[in-house]
């Protein structure tokens, strides 16, 4: 070999050595090292499913008092807050046009009941003919139908309490011009209220007629009152699929329109596997969890149930026994060894 290529051979060998080593270097990973966790072992307890839900109160009846026509007003009664018996007369409009309508068809009538006592005696001796008569009965009739008219628009004057309530507030005054569309107040009957609130229509099963669930109306006591489920909406409500269902709630101070919390006893569940929330890992199609498995990470895919505070059940993907990470989720690798700190109690967790 010429002296003049031994230079090109050395840099050459010295390339290769360099190539291969930043090859090698590529292809070993890295150790990472030891991820450190705490677990719970899944077991199964029993668990209380108890479903909580928003609802709203609603007056046992309610009705927006409106007159059924139009004029002034001249009588005005609205103990606004108070108590009033059904029946009881809260406003009337002006209706000396229809009384005197109805005083003058009585006069009329007067007159023809008249005329066709005399056209009977009449005819009875033949001395008019049959058509005579019946114009003169008809005009009776006639005069007796528009008298009942008028007593109907006179009645229409009136504006009464439908059943026993409670009147709201005043919205009009003595004097006022009214129509059908003005509102003169509100009444409403508050010794039974109702309660309107939705479940999931999968809970459909849980809610009977004459069940009872639970009604917290005043959220700083937390104080709960029985409600008994009196109807169930067959349809469900195909833009949210719940089903509406109304209790009634007696003896109860709550105002009409107020917010109350409803909780549905929907059974228990004897087997339920119950994690952290926090330790689900959730991805555009899957909700995974960490296992640990021969001391390294395995990911499975899981389904969830029934969730409580902190906690939700798994259906699906894990079972009894199984070492389940609750913390250090975030730095776990699949098949990375990982090394356990500690195994925690379900509650502990949760605290």
């Amino acid at each position: 070999m010429q002296p003049k290529y031994i230079p090109v051979l050395f840099f050459s060998v010295l390339l290769f050595i360099s190539c291969k080593e930043k090859k090698d270097a590529v292809l070993k990973p890295k150790n990472a090292g030891t991820t450190v966790v705490d677990v719970i072992v899944a077991k199964a307890q029993s668990i209380t499913n108890h479903i909580e839900v928003n609802g709203t109160v609603v007056a046992n009846e309610y009705v927006d008092l409106h007159p059924e026509a139009s004029g002034r007003l001249i009588y005005l009664n609205v103990p606004e807050g108070k108590f009033v018996k059904e029946g009881t007369v809260i406003a009337r409009v002006n209706d000396a046009d229809l009384k005197a309508q109805i005083e003058k068809s009585k006069v009329q009538l007067d007159l023809a009941e008249k005329t066709e006592g005399r056209y009977k005696q009449l005819l009875s001796v033949n001395g008019i003919n049959q058509s005579d008569y019946d114009a003169a009965l008809n005009q009776v009739n006639g005069y007796k139908a528009d008298i009942d008219y008028y007593q109907a628009l006179l009645d229409k004057t009136i504006v009464k309490a439908p059943f026993d309530g409670t009147i709201g507030l005043r919205q009009v005054s003595l004097g006022a011009y009214v129509s059908p569309t003005t509102l003169i107040a509100s009444i409403q009957q508050l010794d039974k209220i109702k309660i309107d609130f939705t479940l999931p229509e999968e809970y459909s099963s849980v809610i009977k007629v004459g069940g009872t669930v639970d009604i917290a109306a005043d959220m700083s006591s937390r104080q709960k009152q029985k409600a008994i489920v009196m109807a169930v909406e067959p349809q469900v409500i195909q833009t949210t699929r719940n089903i509406k269902v109304r209790a009634i709630l007696p003896n109860s101070k709550a105002n009409p329109g107020a917010f109350v919390k409803v909780y549905v006893n929907a059974g228990e569940d004897k087997n339920a596997l119950m994690v952290p929330t926090n330790c689900i890992i959730p991805d555009d199609r899957n909700k995974q969890l960490v296992l640990v498995k021969d001391g390294k990470a395995q990911f499975v895919n899981v389904e969830t149930g029934l969730r409580q505070d902190n906690n939700v059940e798994i259906s699906t993907g894990i079972k009894q026994g199984d070492t389940v990470v609750v913390t250090g989720v975030l730095f776990a690798r699949p098949k990375s060894e990982v090394k356990i700190r500690s195994v925690l109690d379900l509650d502990r967790v949760a605290n």
